[in-house]
């Protein structure tokens, strides 16, 4: 349980950070910031990995960098259903999935990774 909240938190902030850094990036108020936070999180566990895998072709021929563009759609999909989240265009959202992504991957590196202890 922990382990979502933090990782609930780590989304939060990292798209706080985009929508500071990135134009084209915004929302109307923290709850905004936040219910996307969780939409995200959901995404990224549903939508995604089906992206992915209809995408994996050009995914290899692209060596990975098409994996840019299925984050930022799905941040747009998340951006199309919730109202106080704004990404205005595919260059938005593939700065958006650059910054979350960067954060995420610097909070893994702090946090650590998937380790799981038998206590």
């Amino acid at each position: 349980m922990l382990r979502f909240i933090v990782q609930f938190l780590v989304t939060a902030f990292a798209l706080w950070l985009a929508a500071q850094v990135v134009p084209g990036v915004g929302f109307e108020d923290t709850g905004s910031l936040l219910l996307a936070a969780i939409l995200l999180g959901i995404a990224n566990a549903v939508v995604r990995p089906i992206l992915t895998v209809l995408t994996f072709p050009l995914t290899i021929i692209t060596f990975g960098l098409f994996l840019l563009v299925v984050n930022a759609a799905v941040i747009g999909l998340v951006a199309a259903l919730l109202g106080g989240f704004v990404v205005d265009g595919l260059m938005a959202g593939i700065g958006a999935a650059v910054v979350t992504g960067i954060v995420s991957w610097i909070a893994g590196w702090f946090i650590g990774g998937d380790k799981r202890r038998d206590d």
